[in-house]
């Protein structure tokens, strides 16, 4: 397996906190509901923007139109940790403390609960599916990977040979390989169709890679704990990353890329938090923009290809939309 590590970018380095470089327009809504965390959303095909109140118990939905929020109450204690929207436009939450996947009618609000099997995937965390509508998740504090099909119902899982990984992000490529970051380790994970998982050991022992997405280049992550971004090539097996701040002026968490090839993602570290973009064409860090709000921190956040723009939610309770240039 082959490694490269490009140079810090030194000009980045110096900025303040407070700094822009290339800024763009980042709006926010504050979420009326207060202190609950609002997070993880998901565009409809309708453009209204899906999200979790992750300390309130309930899913809601934003109409960008007319700026009005509907929310609607799930299972007490259910501690949403994701929202998710398939391909035939069903809307799923993670309940992350109370150990099930729910499908929500947008019409009439009501839940249909998937529970894990007794004693595995106790926390369902961050999902995504693949071509065959399968829903792959990682359950972080059980060190598992599930897999829910909805045709028949059932549910596989893997464990993550080693202790305390904490599998986090995950995505599932077109060949329905699922990748997920092991946020506990320095490694990421490869799990097969047949549910054969591998663990890929990334350049530097001190690693703690947080989210993941897939573009043509490869599978791409941040480091949370060093503040790199990061890309693996699966044919080569090369890795090749890239720094743009110390760790305490960093701390990269929320990522994703948009139809460019670009990857965006938020420095939580500083306050305000910061919304980086990066193209890997030149291999810059082009971008800069603190967040209106602080942030407080950006957890995940989703493209939206209709309007060219990314979707987030903070912990200073607001939606947030960044519009990305052309």
């Amino acid at each position: 397996m082959k490694h490269l590590l490009v140079p810090t970018i030194a000009a980045l380095l110096a900025l303040p906190a407070w700094a822009q470089t290339n800024p763009i327009e980042i709006e926010e809504w504050t979420v009326e509901w207060r202190d609950t965390r609002p997070r993880d959303p998901a565009v409809a095909d309708d453009g209204r923007v899906w999200f979790v109140g992750q300390a309130g118990d309930y899913a809601a939905v934003f109409d960008p139109e007319t700026e009005e929020m509907k929310r609607f109450d799930l299972p007490e204690g259910a501690g949403p940790h994701t929202i998710f929207i398939t391909r035939n436009d069903q809307i799923w939450y993670t309940g992350n403390k109370n150990a099930h996947l729910g499908r929500i009618d947008p019409e009439s609000g009501a839940i249909t609960r998937v529970e894990m099997p007794e004693g595995e995937l106790a926390d369902p965390h961050t999902l995504s599916e693949d071509s065959r509508g399968r829903l792959w998740f990682t359950a972080q504090w059980a060190n598992q990977i599930g897999r829910y099909n909805r045709e028949t119902g059932e549910i596989d899982h893997v464990d993550v040979p080693t202790e305390n990984a904490r599998p986090y992000g995950i995505e599932v490529a077109d060949d329905d390989t699922a990748w997920v970051v092991l946020l506990g380790t320095n490694k990421l994970a490869r799990i097969s169709q047949d549910m054969e998982l591998t663990e890929i050991e990334m350049p530097r022992e001190d690693a703690r890679p947080r989210r993941i997405t897939i573009t043509d280049r490869g599978i791409w992550y941040d480091d949370y704990a060093r503040g790199y971004l990061g890309v693996f090539d699966p044919d080569s097996g090369e890795f090749t990353e890239w720094n743009i701040n110390p760790p305490e002026q960093s701390g990269p968490y929320a990522l994703a890329d948009d139809a460019e090839g670009r990857l965006w993602f938020v420095e939580t570290h500083p306050d305000p938090n910061r919304f980086v973009g990066f193209d890997p064409a030149t291999e810059e860090f082009f971008s800069i923009t603190p967040i209106p709000s602080g942030g407080g921190a950006v957890r995940h956040m989703v493209f939206d290809a209709e309007r060219n723009a990314i979707w987030f939610g903070t912990d200073t309770n607001n939606l947030g939309r960044a519009s990305l240039p052309d």
